[in-house]
């Protein structure tokens, strides 16, 4: 049985699919029992990622990265999903990675950061 890639070349697989605007492709990285920790209580399955991921996605300008590590079956990204509003707001993303495919994510990052401005 061939050996599945390393858990930090599918987050990288996964990531630059999704931030190129490619959902469906990202999505099959991402193992049908997959579960997610996120801001929005709402999104926990794989169904309801992948509706997070394109509701976000007309808005992003950029995602620069900053850092990475690894260990393991673990792949940690932090990044700056930069849209019209800000370009400085940090997300961070847990990944697990089992059998060739991301079972987990947790994502946090600061969602006032994502706001318009409020006019005084």
């Amino acid at each position: 049985m061939p050996e599945s890639p390393a858990p930090v070349a599918i987050v990288e697989a996964y990531h630059r699919a999704w931030t190129s605007g490619d959902v469906d492709r990202a999505m099959t990285y991402v193992a049908d029992s997959f579960v997610c920790s996120a801001p929005d209580p709402d999104v926990t399955t794989k169904e309801h990622w992948r509706g997070y991921l394109s509701a976000f996605m007309p808005m992003l300008t950029g995602t620069p990265e900053l850092t990475r590590m690894t260990e393991g079956k673990r792949v940690a990204l932090w990044y700056y999903p930069q849209t019209a509003v800000t370009e400085n707001t940090l997300a961070s993303e847990l990944f697990t990675v089992e059998g060739g495919r991301i079972t987990s994510i947790h994502l946090t990052f600061d969602r006032l950061g994502y706001r318009p401005p409020q006019a005084a």
